[in-house]
């Protein structure tokens, strides 16, 4: 599909509008992961370690968020 036909089909959606209480129960952003909010952290990684993470991740078919959470609760096991 080429970006103009993207463009009309959310155009056409938005013509045809949208179910606004649908839209409210969603809520924003990211669903959580459990009872208590999250933070973002952010952690510098050089090419190399980033290129092992992607490899961890994707041999075990993880994000690369939970291949590091994963990570991080093995080293505080």
């Amino acid at each position: 599909m080429t970006s103009e036909e993207q463009i009309q089909r959310w155009a056409d959606e938005a013509e045809a509008g949208y179910d606004v209480e649908e839209l409210k129960r969603r809520g924003r952003g990211r669903p959580g992961r459990g009872a208590e909010p999250m933070q973002v952290v952010a952690v510098r990684l050089t090419a190399e370690e980033v290129a092992a993470l992607d490899a961890v991740a994707e041999r075990e078919h993880l994000s690369r968020s939970e291949a590091i959470r994963r990570a991080l609760a093995d080293f505080a096991a």
